[in-house]
């Protein structure tokens, strides 16, 4: 009899995909899929004529979703006629999984409960890893690959290494996932992973939200990471009740405690302060204090990794009774429709609108150089985006730094990189003193 196989919790997801006890890293797998993903920008319309041209229709349309998040609204005839090819698209080949402007992909998918712990799923993006905050072995894929996916619902992968990323400690005031993945950027570089996994863990993740450790797993990404994962426990269960996820089909997924991983990466929170991303990539990483003399033109909140419920939360913390310094454009564009009306429920879009941010629809936006806000030459902005990588956001000359939603916030209200925590050590020594 051959010894047990210890396995990561990628390696279990994959092994349960390929209809295998278990898999050896560096074996090349076909796998089943359990969901694929596209968008408006590189889904039907990037895949309807290779489809069309070998004859194949959508293998199961269950395990389907599409959204729109990339031209919307529609600011001329191209987008126009973009969104129109989806929508049709969708109708013709019975898609009920379609989400039409409701928000950006990453985030639509959790909040409509499509995701689940044990998953392996592809998406048409390349912040699709996001998924991994739920347990679930998510990655981008290009239109090729994904064509081959919808006409037959499977797609080989070799098994990859996993790295540990452990966060001890706890954060301070004013302090995020994006600081802490910024932070593991400025250690680990770009694309230091090579198509691994990056495997979240430690007291400072566990005591994230699900909205915070979906930056850690969105931005796996830019450690070159194929996904990032984060081991499923109460925290995301909670979540998956709250998207009403039949726990059912949820089921808990562990890698075995004896699992061997290439590397493990230890970092502390408790030394953590803000961190800032300089032009032009996302590891080009220092402490906010080193950045204090940089004046902007703009604030941008937006994109999957910094625009969502807890990411506005932390803006109106810092704009409570503040306003936005005069000739500076703060830009809010909520992750998704649901999330602009929780914040409007709760009074957060109020204090935002107060303080003068500008609100903009759901969706990916200046992020990825579309719609509303991008830049012009040689203009300075601060984002709560994921990339900053040159003409990215608009103009090739302009110069993007990239901070925590309190970062941003703040910078908005000093016109220039601020820490936040001399705006939230105010507010707390105020409630103390109340």
């Amino acid at each position: 009899m051959l010894p047990r196989l210890a396995q990561t919790l990628a390696q279990k997801i994959i092994a349960r995909a390929a209809g295998r006890d278990s898999v050896r890293v560096g074996e090349l797998i076909v796998a089943k899929v359990d969901l694929a993903m596209m968008h408006d920008s590189g889904g039907p319309r990037r895949v309807a004529a290779m489809l069309a041209e070998i004859g194949a229709s959508v293998w199961d349309r269950n395990k389907v979703v599409v959204v729109t998040d990339h031209f919307v609204p529609a600011v001329d005839v191209d987008s126009a006629r973009i969104l129109k090819l989806t929508r049709d698209w969708v109708r013709i080949n019975q898609v009920d999984r379609f989400h039409d402007m409701q928000g950006i992909c990453h985030v639509v998918m959790t909040e409509n409960g499509h995701v689940r712990p044990g998953m392996f799923a592809v998406g048409g993006d390349s912040h699709s890893p996001t998924a991994g905050a739920f347990g679930a072995f998510m990655f981008g894929v290009g239109a090729t690959e994904m064509a081959g996916v919808l006409a037959t619902g499977e797609i080989w992968i070799k098994v990859p290494e996993t790295q540990l990323i452990r966060w001890q400690g706890k954060l301070g005031h004013a302090l995020s996932a994006k600081d802490m993945i910024l932070a593991t950027l400025k250690r680990l570089k770009l694309n230091t992973l090579k198509y691994g996994v990056a495997q979240y863990c430690g007291e400072a993740v566990t005591a994230l939200s699900m909205s915070d450790r979906m930056v850690l797993t969105n931005m796996a990404a830019e450690l070159g990471a194929q996904t990032g994962l984060i081991e499923p426990d109460a925290t995301t269960f909670a979540a998956l009740k709250n998207a009403d996820v039949d726990m059912q089909y949820a089921p808990e997924f562990h890698g075995d405690p004896d699992a061997t991983f290439l590397a493990t990466w230890d970092f502390d929170a408790n030394k953590l302060v803000p961190q800032v991303a300089a032009p032009h990539s996302p590891d080009n990483v220092d402490d906010v204090d080193r950045f204090q003399n940089v004046t902007i033109d703009q604030a941008y909140i937006g994109a999957c990794t910094g625009a969502k419920l807890n990411d506005l939360h932390m803006a109106a913390e810092v704009l409570k009774g503040r306003k936005v310094a005069r000739n500076i454009r703060l830009l809010i564009a909520p992750a998704s429709t649901r999330m602009t009306a929780a914040a409007a429920a709760d009074g957060t879009l109020a204090t935002l609108t107060a303080a003068g941010a500008i609100l903009l629809p759901s969706g990916c936006g200046a992020c990825a150089g579309y719609g509303a806000g991008i830049l012009a030459e040689d203009e300075v902005c601060i984002s709560s985006t994921a990339r900053n990588f040159k003409g990215r956001m608009g103009a090739a000359s302009s110069h993007v730094y990239l901070g925590s939603p309190y970062t941003v916030a703040a910078s908005a209200v000093t016109g220039r990189i601020t820490d936040p925590r001399e705006f939230i050590h105010v507010f707390h020594h105020a409630q103390a003193v109340a």
